[in-house]
């Protein structure tokens, strides 16, 4: 950019100084032009006053011409000597030429004014040429004065062209330079490099990462050079280096994938539905084998004295196992990875100094590990591997022996969370027929050892009659405690596909109608997707808990049950003509003395469903259970 500037400046220079030589040179030539025509103004103006006649009009003609000539003569001397930029005209202030100029126009108003006047006024002949002689005479003096000024004025017009074409010389001079000097540079600075640069490049496309760029010089082109040089250090630093680190992400990729791939299927071992005791046998196999283990154990915490219990092993050999079977928390390895919640590992010469855990050692385990199993921040145990060679176990193992402890609790605390809702299902079950008994059998046998005390009396009174009637109703009454023994067996045996609870309730609903002879009728309304088996067994319980209210109850004459499947949900009806009852006026909710009623409606709430009971004295009764699921989806978490 500087040399650009500085050749802008020489040739800005140049240009201007030419430019004004043409100038002044166009208002020299200006002035010798109107200096010459000086030389013939002066001539006609002596001719005019020569041939001017005494009088007439022709007189005043030559008058009028004399006065223009001389007015004209006048302005061109008043022009030479001011000058005039805007024609342009100037003349050379040099030499003399001023001062010549200026003599040239006093000889004029001084001398050759005032003779052309006299001549002009002049009356008669002699006088008249007189004057005309002494003013040609005058002119001719003045003329050879005009000649030498404009000899002069050529001189320097002369001097000035060869000036302007000097200056036209050096321009042409310092183009053709600057050209030359501005290709060298371009050539140097420009070309050159980037040419390398391509080159450059060029080589490290074909892999020469050895590729360097020399660094000519210190501006813009040597710190992209010098950029580029550390760009190919750079790159052969980490070409170097790549296949290490492909090799150990690779590396770390076969470690992630491995980790993957045991917590799968260990994970996929612990979903198995199975007992605390098989679970652990089985978690014990798979991680023995993963990591290679001699030997392998799942010991349990029981709170209450602070003790690990030994559930299950694989390896162990008996003389061990005395030892192993009960461990005290503030004892050997198992009670550091217990209390700090973190994987320990322990080599032979460590155990040595543990208590208990030298037994390990003597045993001939060289390596002995202790991973805590827990759920939800509780404490359930502990597992172990045992190693009979040196083992050594980086971070991302002991994390992932970590995991395991916690999915192995997360899997133990639901075995035992399913055997409890099994425990309690089965206690619900259990309520439900005890309830059931109580309703029925019970109520009939607190009727029939009534009627035996009462038969005993009459036996002894010897009221024969009275001793035949009771024994009809006790009759009455086993044949009817018999029949609800049957209905019982029959109600607990319902099986059905928990795809089809239609044919489920038309089965019922026959065998109601076989055993009270009340006719009954059933509807499907709608489709719809099947509920879990379980619910649907739960409805199949009440509307068999409805029917058998009906039968004993009701006196109905006719039985009708309607089942809408909807996609939001379930709506089931059991209706009949019987009887009724009034359920408001009840304080149990219209339950009564009889139970069945209270355990439809536990069975109800227990599926998240909604029971509502309609009768009254001589209307019948209708029940209705409804199921929607998204009230079930809000109750599933």
């Amino acid at each position: 950019m500087g040399i650009l500037l500085v050749f802008f400046a020489v040739t800005l220079v140049a240009v201007g100084l030419t430019v004004y030589c043409s100038w002044h040179l166009e208002g020299m030539a200006a002035a010798i032009n109107d200096a010459g025509s000086l030389r013939m103004r002066s001539w006609k103006i002596a001719h005019l006053v020569t041939g001017l006649p005494a009088e007439g009009t022709l007189r005043r003609r030559r008058l009028d011409a004399i006065v223009e000539e001389i007015a004209a003569l006048e302005a061109v001397q008043v022009g030479l000597e001011q000058g005039d930029p805007r024609r342009p005209l100037f003349i050379p202030r040099d030499a003399g030429i001023p001062e010549a100029v200026g003599e040239l126009g006093t000889r004029w108003r001084q001398l050759l004014g005032p003779l052309a006047d006299s001549a002009i006024a002049a009356q008669d002949l002699a006088s008249h040429a007189a004057a005309v002689n002494a003013f040609e005479a005058a002119t001719a003096s003045y003329v050879g004065k005009i000649d030498a000024v404009v000899r002069q004025m050529e001189l320097n017009y002369a001097r000035n062209t060869k000036l302007l074409r000097n200056l036209q010389f050096m321009l042409l001079a310092v183009a053709v330079a600057g050209a030359v000097i501005l290709m060298r540079f371009f050539l140097v600075a420009v070309i050159r490099p980037v040419r390398e640069l391509q080159i450059g490049m060029q080589r490290m496309e074909r892999g020469d990462l050895g590729a360097r760029l020399p660094v000519l010089t210190r501006d813009e082109f040597g710190e992209l050079a010098d950029g580029f040089n550390r760009m190919a250090e750079n790159l052969k630093g980490v070409h170097a280096t790549l296949e290490e680190r492909v090799e150990s992400k690779t590396r770390s990729l076969a470690e992630k994938n491995r980790e993957l791939r045991i917590l799968n299927d260990i994970s996929r071992t612990l979903r198995e539905p199975a007992t605390v005791d098989k679970l652990c046998r089985h978690f014990l196999e798979r991680v023995k084998l993963t990591f290679g283990a001699t030997a392998a154990s799942v010991r349990l915490f029981d709170p209450a004295q602070e003790n690990l219990y030994l559930i299950c092993h694989s390896g162990l050999q008996e003389e061990s196992l005395t030892h192993e079977s009960t461990q005290e928390c503030s004892e050997c390895l198992c009670r550091r990875a217990a209390r700090a919640d973190m994987a320990v590992v322990s080599v032979a010469n460590e155990l040595e100094n543990i208590p208990l855990a030298s037994a390990c050692a003597r045993a001939g385990f060289a390596t002995v590990g202790a991973v805590p199993v827990n759920h939800n921040g509780r404490r359930l145990g502990v597992f172990n591997l045992y190693f009979s060679h040196r083992m050594v176990f980086g971070g991302s193992d002991l994390e992932l022996l970590q995991t395991l402890g916690q999915q192995l609790g997360m899997a133990i605390e639901n075995s035992r969370l399913k055997m409890r809702e099994r425990e309690m299902a089965v206690s619900e079950e259990r309520n439900m027929i005890a309830r059931q008994l109580h309703d029925s059998i019970a109520q009939g046998l607190a009727f029939l050892n009534l009627q035996v005390q009462m038969l005993e009396q009459a036996l002894d009174e010897g009221k024969s009659d009275d001793a035949r009637a009771t024994a009809a109703l006790i009759h009455q009454g086993v044949q009817e405690s018999y029949a609800d023994v049957r209905e019982l067996l029959q109600y607990f045996r319902a099986r059905f596909d928990p795809l089809d609870l239609s044919a489920a309730l038309h089965s019922a609903l026959d065998k109601f109608t076989e055993q009270s002879g009340v006719p009954g009728e059933f509807r499907a309304h709608g489709v719809g997707a099947p509920f879990g088996a379980e619910i649907e067994t739960q409805v199949l319980y009440i509307v068999q808990e409805a029917l058998s209210n009906i039968r004993k109850h009701a006196r109905a004459e006719r039985v009708r049950i309607d089942l809408w499947r909807e996609r939001a949900g379930m709506r089931l009806a059991v209706t009949d003509d019987g009887v009724g009852f009034e359920p408001a006026t009840r304080e149990d909710g219209g339950c009564g003395e009889h139970i069945g009623l209270q355990i439809m409606g536990e069975r109800a709430k227990r599926i998240g469903g909604a029971l509502e009971i309609r009768s009254r004295r001589g209307s019948g009764t209708r029940i209705a259970l409804s199921l929607q699921r998204s009230e079930l989806e809000k109750e599933a978490p």
